[in-house]
């Protein structure tokens, strides 16, 4: 009688004990699985990364025999950092200019225009391979619209070449702020802001506007540039402009008011361009294309500064 409630205990204490062991057992096959699954992420990761530093993504120009026209794409904004800044177009151009059988250059533009830097040194750069390789033409063809910065950037071309319903003109600056001084009095908000120097806060979008800092901006900033682009594309159109008193005060036309304006010189897309202006009907495209890495990294970065620009609360652009 005295041995059963000790078997009772020692038949409950196995019990205990296979399923404590049991649970050990569980648990180190689920650490060894989930090791295992760690592990192959590390290698799909480290796979992944050496398949984008082996370049899959960039697309290398193929060029057959015999002569072509080289087309560059001038899309989207223009700003440093985007898909279109000056130092990718330029590694295009210069990409297109040297390899023999480009018998002519082609920019295709479909842009609203975007930083005046980036425009300026594209129109330089243009200019310059233009001396360089003064027998080979750079005409530009719109498509869409082609304005302020890209129209700046086309005026550098030999000629340009519109659809009568393109959009193009727009030769001015902008700049862009916001004024947010009567919403904080309202909400009671105190703007604390400390500086050294008096105008270190240029516009600053929680203070009134300083008649002196506006006066500084439209006078030594905004008109600056201004008559920059105008004398950009004076000179690069010449006496085929048809100047009038609205020509450079930011309006746009289409392309058939454009060719009567001399601001584009004639209708055309890129292939009619291509075989009855340069003389190649076969079309090759030199625009660099980033590795995917390299865009998301850019990207990132032009996100966050142009956050960080919008915070600021000011911008200017040709567009």
């Amino acid at each position: 009688m005295t041995d059963e409630p000790n078997n009772k205990s020692s038949t409950w204490e196995r019990d205990v004990l296979q399923k404590v062991l049991l649970e050990s057992v569980n648990e180190q096959r689920k650490a060894r699985r989930w090791g295992i699954a760690f592990k192959l992420m590390i290698l799909a990761y480290i796979g992944i990364g050496l398949w984008m530093v082996a370049d899959p993504f960039s697309v290398k120009t193929s060029v057959n025999s015999g002569s072509h026209t080289a087309v560059i794409d001038i899309a989207g904004p223009i700003a440093d950092g985007a898909d279109t800044n000056a130092e990718t177009v330029m590694e295009g151009l210069k990409n297109a200019v040297e390899d023999h059988a480009t018998k002519g250059v082609i920019l295709r533009m479909n842009s609203p225009g975007g930083s005046p830097v980036q425009s300026a040194y594209l129109w330089e750069g243009i200019r310059q391979l233009k001396k360089d390789h003064s027998e080979l033409p750079i005409v530009a063809v719109v498509a869409d619209v082609c304005a302020s910065g890209c129209y700046y950037i086309a005026s550098a071309a030999d000629s340009i070449y519109v659809n009568g319903s393109s959009v193009v003109g727009s030769i001015g600056v902008i700049m862009y702020s916001f004024g947010f001084v009567d919403a904080m009095n309202k909400m009671g908000i105190e703007r604390r802001l400390l500086t050294a120097g008096e105008h270190k806060a240029l516009l600053d979008p929680f203070s009134p506007v300083s008649e002196v800092e506006k006066s500084h901006i439209q006078q030594n900033v905004l008109n600056s540039i201004h008559i920059q682009f105008i004398q950009a594309v004076r000179q690069g159109r010449g006496d085929r402009l048809k100047e009038s008193p609205d020509m450079f005060s930011g309006l746009v036309w289409t392309g058939e008011d454009g060719i009567k304006l001399g601001l584009v010189d004639s209708l055309g897309d890129v292939h009619s361009v291509a075989k009855n202006v340069i003389g190649a009907e076969k079309i090759v495209n030199f625009t660099p294309k980033e590795r995917l890495i390299d865009r998301i990294t850019t990207h990132i970065g032009t996100t966050l500064g142009l956050a960080l620009q919008t915070a600021a609360g000011s911008a200017f652009n040709l567009r």
